[in-house]
């Protein structure tokens, strides 16, 4: 009986591990981080969506304190088995705007530009794929969201996490943060019933 209860135990451990070690991670940046949260954790496939900063030379960037040159951003952990790094890039498409150069929607400057991080040559083709569908399908406007390497994700934390799962923890601020910013509103004139929200 001992022996059974072991390879059990033994069975359930490999299988746990296995389906953490097949989980892989993406750096996405959309401008609010709260509203990319959000987006991306309503995604089946998708475990973990995690708010900080990348792209910038500033050692632990802080939301309070320097974050410059950083991006607002969110790690995505997700099983590719159920959703695939291809569906993650049309997701976020639809849930950007990918003409808006100084900012997203009400938020404007630097550390709102939207970008898709990429980790490896891969990644990279994917990424180049879905922005040509989409430079396509807008000919008469300027796609600038851009492609660029993956650097060090730094999670927001210690004081400032009240803004990881942000939407969860004040859903009436977010909605009314989100509504007035009028986020929903221009991603329906950009996509259409493509919107995810």
């Amino acid at each position: 009986m001992k022996n059974v209860l072991a390879l059990i135990l033994l069975a359930a451990s490999i299988t746990s591990l296995a389906s953490h070690a097949a989980e892989e991670k993406t750096i996405l940046a959309g401008g609010c981080f709260w509203c990319m949260e959000s987006d991306f954790e309503k995604l089946e496939g998708v475990t973990d969506v995690i708010s900080g900063f990348t792209g910038g030379t500033h050692d632990n960037p802080t939301y309070n304190g320097s974050h410059d040159g950083h991006y607002e951003a969110v790690e995505i952990t997700y099983d590719p088995d159920k959703v695939s790094y291809r569906e993650l890039l049309d997701h976020f498409w639809v849930n950007i705007d990918p003409f808006d150069g100084i900012g997203q929607f009400c938020d404007k400057g630097p550390s709102y530009l939207s970008a898709i991080f990429v980790a490896n040559e891969e990644e990279r083709s994917i990424a180049q794929q879905t922005r040509r569908e989409v430079v396509a399908q807008f000919p008469n406007r300027k796609v600038v969201t851009p492609i660029l390497d993956a650097a060090t994700f730094y999670p927001i934390k210690g004081d400032e996490s009240y803004h990881q799962d942000y939407y969860k923890k004040s859903p009436l601020r977010y909605q009314a943060y989100r509504w007035g910013c009028g986020r929903d509103k221009r991603l329906e004139e950009i996509w259409g019933d493509r919107v995810t929200h």
